[in-house]
Order: structure tokens, then C-alpha cells, then sequence
């Protein structure tokens, strides 16, 4: 079994390491804070990079859209609470970026990412739950995702690993959750400013239009420095 976060084992070691290296580059990233936007020079400061992490998936899978709580030709849907995250790609002056590119991935409702190097020891393969997505933002940068909301495990916090593309420029992020008390705890999310925390956190909303009686909804806005 994966410890939790109580657990003296910790977290389990390949994803010990790579927390290890993601903290010394997060720390040398906050040194020089490239991402945050001078107020002279924009009106809004620049979501941060955060760490891709060792499960971004090696082959994409063939159903990779926005709905990550149901794979095509399968039944039933993805175990967990569902989510809904939505919000707005814009550039530093607020201006919407449509057709910017956006991919996310998580782990399941049990902590497994789904990838060769992630094992049974953190957790069961859930054979609804797509793992994956990618979307376009539409004309007003807008964008929606229904997924399930990801559980803590070892020693991180709730996360959605992102990465948004548009104008020339791509960043690396992860979205958190207001509230959830392993967020000062999560090495990554502790490494950023209380602006970059408030930039990657996603605040919870009322019940998106649609959406089934018992999900959750967030909303969270990525902004890009766009080049020029």
C-alpha cells in the first residue's frame, strides 16, 4: 500500500527522488522569480512554472479529451468525486488567448497515475478513468474539464499537473485546491510566493451549469506571458 500522508515510510522512493530534484529547481526558480510580472510592465502577474513531475504519460491515450471521467467504449465511469474545473487563458494584460493549448493529467481516485512507472504499491488502475486530456480554448480563452477530484498522496497535496501553450509561449504548471490542509505541508506548493500560491490555487465555485447534482467545481485562470 502507498503511505499515507501520516506515514513515517513516506512517500515511496523513485517519487521521493524526484521530489528531491523538483524541490532544489523550484527553489533556484524562486531565487529569480522570472515569472513574476513587473506592475510597470503589465497588469497581471504570470501564472508560475511548476515542476512536470516523473508521470506525464509516455504514449497518449486514445481517448484524450476533455472528459476524464469516462474512457470511450467502457463502463462505468472513473471512481471518485466528480470535478469541474473551468476558467480563462489570457495574456498578462488580460486579454484571452483562444485556441490556446491545454493538457492536464492526475492521478486517479485512488493516487495512480496512469504510467509504466507508477505500480500497484500506489494504488489500483481504474479502467474508467482516462488519466489524460487535452482541449483548445475557445474564442473567449475560455475552457472547461469534467475529471475527478485527485486525493492526496505520500507526501503531496491535491493537484492537476497543466501544460498551456499559446502565442509562442508554454508553461508547466500545477493547479491546487483552496482549503486542503496538506497544502502547507507539499513541498512545491510551500517553494512558491504567496502570489504564485494564489496563482496556482483553483478557488471552489457553485455547481457548473449542467453538472451532476453531487460534483465539485472549481475555477482557476492561467495567465501566460506571451512574447512581445
Amino acid at each position: 500500500m502507498r503511505a499515507t500522508p501520516s506515514d513515517p515510510a513516506g512517500p515511496r522512493p523513485a517519487r521521493r527522488r524526484w521530489l528531491q530534484r523538483a524541490l532544489a529547481l523550484a527553489g533556484a526558480a524562486a531565487a529569480g522569480a522570472p515569472w513574476q510580472a513587473n506592475a510597470a510592465e503589465a497588469m497581471l502577474a504570470a501564472t508560475p512554472p511548476v515542476a512536470l513531475g516523473p508521470f506525464y504519460p509516455p504514449k497518449l491515450p486514445a481517448d484524450s479529451d476533455a472528459d476524464l471521467t469516462q474512457v470511450a467504449g467502457r463502463v462505468p465511469r472513473a471512481a471518485g468525486t466528480l470535478l469541474y474545473v473551468t476558467g480563462r487563458i489570457v495574456d498578462t494584460k488580460g486579454r484571452p488567448l483562444p485556441g490556446a493549448a491545454i493538457e492536464l493529467w492526475q492521478a486517479n481516485a485512488f493516487g495512480r497515475y496512469l504510467h509504466p512507472a507508477d505500480t500497484d504499491a500506489s494504488g489500483p488502475l481504474d479502467p474508467g478513468f482516462q488519466g489524460y486530456g487535452r482541449l483548445v480554448a475557445d474564442a473567449d480563452g475560455r475552457y472547461r474539464i469534467k475529471t475527478i477530484k485527485p486525493p492526496p498522496y505520500s507526501s503531496r497535496t491535491p493537484h492537476v499537473h497543466f501544460i498551456v501553450a499559446a502565442g509562442g509561449a508554454r508553461l508547466t504548471t500545477q493547479m491546487f485546491f483552496e482549503g486542503e490542509a496538506m497544502n502547507e505541508r507539499d513541498g512545491l506548493y510551500r517553494y512558491l510566493d504567496r502570489d504564485g500560491r494564489r496563482a496556482t490555487t483553483a478557488r471552489f465555485v457553485d455547481r457548473a451549469p449542467g453538472a451532476e447534482a453531487d460534483a465539485l467545481a472549481v475555477a482557476w485562470d492561467v495567465v501566460l506571458r506571451v512574447p512581445g
